[in-house]
């Protein structure tokens, strides 16, 4: 598009046709007020305060709005330009409450900044109060609509970026205003208390409920969200050396923009929980059960520490001991713990908790393609020729993934989602699949997309191109397509053939985003899933295509950082298998050790391991087992096994609460670090506030036991570990110290037996044939019906963090079980009756309420409440198996608990 030329204040600028006056001059540094524009919204031009004047005709036009003109020449400060502005603000601040020191925004509010540029002290007009009702009845925030300046940011922010449409006008005139459907409290609304109009408000109109603190901070600092895996990046408000306030950080560039979610955004009220762990503990002597943890000196502690571990190795063997990591830790952090398990107690049972979100099937993804998923910016969904979501409900895992997917909906992107459960997605969709799961469980997206993959083939859709160039085995692939019975498939899914004929009508000849979740991760036969799902990939192009490929929903904030850093069993730093010669050699030099070819244990090998009593010891960082895996009463007495547990956490969590030996770490907004977020950003940060008490960054706890345990190489800063990691893992040679954004490096990585040269292997997997069907599950009398488990986007994971949050636990959460209204007519059950669900290896009780979206068969359980009970359910089988029937879903008999008869008064 062709340069315009104009002048503004007499300064001549170029810009491409079509920019606004008000963009053109910030670009040149030219500042121009306005209280409704923002960057990431299209213009509107409510506040008119962005006036500027023509030179040439004298015209007065809104700057925001206006799009320059060849030749034109503005001037932004003239006296007649800002006797109208002066006009403007005086005319709103007549109709604004004079509350400014009681007001929470501050001396943050854009109107009185304005008005003490523009040196408007008194407005000489009669006051004109326009009062409204304050608003306060959720724990998130507060509406005093009597500041309301109808700019219109709160309603753009709702439609355009986040897209629930939540709130827009109400009524005309002086009673205007911002509401939801029929003037109710946003809790009684679709609203997700994202926050994004909190930040977006110029005034008081909008704010932030908070109980600890009102007003201004007394700083701000950026940070990266310590949550999902998107990695958002905040301004955090501090008072008094505490976190007080969370916004989204403004900044060009980011993986959120202007936006946040309801945990990024008010949940992390839960850093100043009573909760938190301020000093070092061991037991007083020496015993667990009732024996009380008393506080000791660091150094005496630490060394306590080192001798223990060092003894029990000498006594059992390294394989005794085993290390687990987190996907919450940074990968300063998670580096040097694998190394402390490697190379200083040469023992190679080293995990994090990315295998209970699902890291074996990634790891299978990994393999099929060469690493080829691992960079892919979530803006590139906005442009992608097509979209196709599985396994995912992004609205709640992972919520500003969906923000992305709906922009990409509302600008035409056609867009595919198959769940077994109905998603917010749903809406959005071109077509929907809700698959159904009743005697096939995680099958139905096996079995949906190989028949799309024929059908597909059949119409002569496939890209023969791209196969032909990258692909290996499409012959094989093909005759194997070929004995796919179409009606079987429809049987399995439920899908009718008719939809899935339309569906790839959509998708011939076109690249495809792939978007999966929890559903495929942890979903039964994973590893199958995400063959046919690459196989597809494939057939459409759409691997190597940087507007499409494979997206991965991770589930925690730095799940894909700690694997990069070797936090696994079977894998050194820059994901170099331990079997491959020449990477152990470069680590044994680097590291000065000799480290064994053999994998050890995740984490379900080691639970197993300390049943048979052969793990003596573990050392867990950031994770709480007893919360996060199924089965926790076994997990319990497997852990009750152990001789010594050391647990480095901020929370007092279960898990913590079994150990011999307690470390306070440091939350990620009182250290330094980095963490790599699910497009493969890398994303450095400083500290915000110190830490409580006695805590300490994980990384200066792990240095300083490194050196206990005889690491002759002190890691005297956090930037000793950075430079380590730079020279070590090429694929992080753009991590950096402070706050910087880098991408993991792509690097020549073979995927072993799945790659022939630069060729990527296709294989049909004969579970995906309906004609197999000795892995289906049979209904089951006894237990009829098909619980699925999964997030809502108030919690995260276990749940120890947000169960920790006042505002979230102020909501009143209940995690109703959902069912459909055909089986609460069966069951003679209504909305808020409490039921008992049953599955083979335990049970649960809570209330419920009904879906009419839901299918027959189905109930879906959330996870993350009553302490993470929906986990009792679920046989702690291996992910990492071909066949796994996973941890998403599983077979459960449901029963109505009667109320108790109400006492009689005397």
């Amino acid at each position: 598009m062709k340069d315009i030329t104009l002048s503004i204040n007499e300064t001549n600028i170029s810009c491409p046709a079509g920019t606004s006056i008000l963009n053109a001059a910030e670009k040149e540094g030219i500042k121009i007020p306005t209280l409704c524009s923002h960057p990431d919204l299209e213009p509107f031009g409510a506040c008119r305060l962005c006036l500027v004047e023509d030179q040439k005709s004298g015209r007065i036009m809104a700057s925001c709005v206006t799009p320059v003109a060849a030749d034109m020449a503005i001037l932004t400060e003239t006296p007649r330009i800002k006797t109208h502005r002066r006009n403007i603000l005086r005319l709103m601040i007549a109709e604004h409450p004079e509350s400014c020191v009681v007001c929470s925004k501050g001396n943050r509010c854009q109107l009185r900044q304005f008005a003490a540029q523009l040196g408007i002290a008194e407005t000489n007009l009669y006051p004109m109060p326009n009062y409204k009702t304050l608003e306060e009845a959720n724990p998130f925030i507060i509406r005093d609509l009597s500041k309301c300046i109808l700019c219109g940011k709160c309603i753009r922010a709702d439609h355009e970026l986040v897209v629930v449409g939540a709130i827009d006008y109400n009524l005309r005139g002086f009673k205007s205003r911002p509401t939801v459907v029929h003037d109710l409290g946003l809790e009684q609304s679709s609203c997700t208390f994202c926050g994004t109009c909190v930040s977006m408000c110029p005034t008081g109109a909008l704010s932030q409920k908070n109980k600890g603190y009102v007003g201004t901070p007394e700083r701000e600092l950026l940070s990266v969200c310590g949550f999902c895996g998107v990695g958002c990046s905040l301004a955090m408000g501090v008072a008094d050396e505490k976190i007080m306030e969370v916004n989204p950080a403004h900044l060009q560039d980011t993986v959120n923009g202007a936006t946040l979610c309801v945990r990024g955004h008010f949940a992390h009220d839960f850093l100043n929980t009573s909760q938190r762990l301020s000093q070092p503990m061991v037991r007083k002597n020496g015993m667990r059960g009732d024996d009380p943890m008393v506080p000791v000196a660091w150094e005496e502690l630490l060394d306590g520490v080192a001798t223990k571990l060092l003894e029990i190795s000498g006594k059992y063997g390294p394989q005794s001991i085993a290390f687990l990591g987190s996907t919450k830790c940074t990968n300063e952090e998670n580096y040097l713990f694998q190394k402390i398990a490697r190379a200083l107690l040469k023992t190679n049972n080293v995990d994090n908790g990315g295998y209970i979100c699902g890291r074996s099937a990634l790891h299978h993804l990994d393999s099929r393609t060469g690493g080829q998923w691992r960079i892919r910016p979530l803006a590139a969904l906005e442009k992608a020729e097509a979209i196709f979501v599985l396994g995912a409900d992004p609205g709640h895992s992972a919520p500003v993934v969906s923000y992305y997917l709906k922009r990409a909906a509302k600008k035409g992107v056609p867009m595919l989602v198959a769940n077994s459960c109905p998603t917010e997605l749903d809406n959005f969709s071109t077509f929907g699949f809700n698959l159904a799961l009743n005697g096939s469980s995680g099958k139905s997206y096996i079995e949906l997309l190989n028949g799309l993959a024929a059908l597909l083939v059949k119409k002569k859709g496939h890209n023969t191109s791209f196969i032909k160039q990258y692909s290996k085995g499409f012959g094989p692939y093909r005759k194997g397509l070929s004995a796919v019975d179409l009606e079987g498939i429809r049987q399995v899914t439920g899908i009718d053939i008719s939809v899935l004929d339309a569906a790839v009508e959509l998708m011939k000849g076109k690249q495809i985003a792939f978007v999966i979740g929890s559903g495929i991760l942890v979903g039964r036969h994973g590893m199958q899933a995400i063959d046919a799902l690459v196989n597809l990939a494939l057939m459409t192009g759409s691997l190597s295509s940087s507007g499409a490929g494979i997206h991965v929903i991770a589930a925690e904030n730095n799940l894909l950082g700690a694997w990069d850093m070797g936090t696994v069993p079977d894998a050194l730093p820059g994901r170099r298998f331990l079997d491959e010669e020449s990477a152990r050699k470069h680590f044994e030099k680097a590291w000065q050790a000799e480290i064994s070819a053999d994998a050890g244990y995740n984490v379900v090998g080691m639970i197993e391991a300390a049943e048979k009593g052969t793990l003596k010891a573990l050392y867990v960082l950031g994770e709480n087992l007893l919360r996060s895996l199924p089965q926790p009463d076994r997990v319990r007495q497997a852990l009750d096994n152990l001789e010594f547990i050391v647990v480095q956490d901020i929370i007092i969590s279960e898990t913590a609460k079994m150990a011999d030996v307690l470390l306070p770490g440091a939350a990620f907004s009182e250290k330094g670090g980095s963490f790599t977020n699910l497009e493969g950003r890398i994303q450095s940060f400083d500290p915000v506030v110190p830490p409580p008490g006695d805590a300490r960054p994980d990384w200066e706890i792990l240095g300083r036991l490194a050196s206990n345990l005889g690491d002759n190489k002190p890691y005297n800063s956090l930037g000793d570990i950075v430079d380590e990691i730079r020279r070590q893992v090429p694929m992080y040679k753009g991590l950096n110290h402070g706050r910087h954004s880098a991408w993991v490096k792509a690097t020549e990585r073979q995927a072993g037996k799945n790659t022939v040269g630069n060729k990527y292997r296709m294989s049909f997997s004969p579970l995906g044939s309906p004609a197999n069907q000795e892995d289906a599950e049979p209904p089951d009398q006894t237990y009829p019906l098909t619980a699925v488990l999964g997030f809502r986007r108030y919690h995260l994971g276990s749940g120890t963090r947000t169960g920790c949050s006042d505002r979230i636990s102020e909501f009143g959460l209940k995690g109703e079980i959902e069912i459909s209204v055909d089986d609460a007519a069966k069951l003679d059950l209504t909305a808020g009756d409490t039921v008992r669900v049953v599955s083979l290896h335990g049970g649960l009780k809570r209330e419920i309420k009904l879906n009419s979206r839901l299918q027959a068969g189905q109930i879906f359980i959330p996870v993350a409440f009553d302490n993470n009970a929906a986990m009792n359910l679920i046989e702690m089988t291996r992910l990492d198996i071909p066949n796994s029937p996973g941890w998403k879903t599983c077979r459960v008999k449901l029963e109505k608990v009667s109320a108790p008869y109400p006492e009689v008064p005397v």
